[in-house]
């Protein structure tokens, strides 16, 4: 994997952000992959094309990518709020892939995979409305909220400069992908709970420890008046995907 941003055809752009935009959509031409197949290349959508940037041209997975110049915080800035909770209901949102660039160096930094399956209403956060002088007045965007994304679902492409394997990312792409059989609604609670353990950074854990967060998962899922039977069910569930293991008197284990 080439980490130096391509040069070719920018000097017709003079400002720098479409110079990025197309620098970076040219290298992830160039170099990203399917992680949910073998093909070595993905194929760029037609211009214009709303949400999807790159197709895999042997299983068809849909993939988008947002880019910038800062290193990853806590929010990556979204489309539109009505649009990403509609495709996160339906279940058709594309893979994502995030990649932090160095302007300066002209090349990849990091880049992150977020599986289509890992996004859940409560990671997309609702942005205010653009003012009434706006171009787009009324407009109203959403921000990705990274935090609460699984950290298995944050797949490192390329960390500090430096390029994972191929089969590395697929590996913790297949891992997760038994997500995916999962219906919409329950998938929420599933991840929310994943998250919720991964966030005790314990390898071995109680359900204790799960329940001490119960308050934080109500709020997530208001409707629900049962959160501890809902988070004993989620880690059965999680027990069945193979992603914990039951080890008696209420103990579990990541695996």
């Amino acid at each position: 994997m080439n980490l130096h941003l391509p040069t070719s055809n920018l000097d017709s752009y003079k400002n720098a952000s479409q110079r990025a935009r197309v620098g970076t959509e040219s290298w992830g031409a160039e170099n990203f992959f399917c992680p949910a197949c073998e093909s070595p290349y993905l194929k760029p959508t037609p211009q214009g094309t709303a949400a999807v940037d790159y197709f895999c041209p042997s299983c068809d997975s849909p993939f988008q990518l947002k880019s910038q110049s800062k290193p990853f915080g806590s929010k990556i800035v979204d489309a539109a709020y009505s649009e990403m909770k509609r495709a996160i209901l339906e279940d058709r949102t594309p893979n994502l892939y995030v990649m932090h660039y160095d302007l300066s160096a002209w090349s990849v930094q990091n880049v992150i995979l977020v599986p289509r399956f890992a996004f859940t209403l409560s990671a997309i956060e609702k942005r205010p409305p653009l003012a009434a002088t706006a171009r787009r007045a009324g407009w109203v965007g959403c921000n990705i909220i990274l935090d609460k994304i699984p950290v298995l679902a944050r797949i490192p492409v390329v960390e500090q400069g430096k390029a994972q394997s191929r089969q590395f990312v697929r590996n913790a792409y297949q891992r997760l992908r038994p997500l995916e059989k999962l219906k919409v609604e329950k998938r929420g609670w599933t991840l929310d709970v994943l998250r919720v353990v991964q966030s005790l950074k314990k390898k071995e854990f109680s359900l204790q420890d799960v329940y001490a967060h119960a308050d934080a998962l109500a709020k997530l899922h208001p409707s629900n008046r049962h959160v501890r039977d809902k988070i004993r069910q989620q880690l059965q569930v999680l027990r069945d995907l193979g992603l914990l293991t039951f080890l008696g008197d209420a103990s579990y284990r990541l695996t």
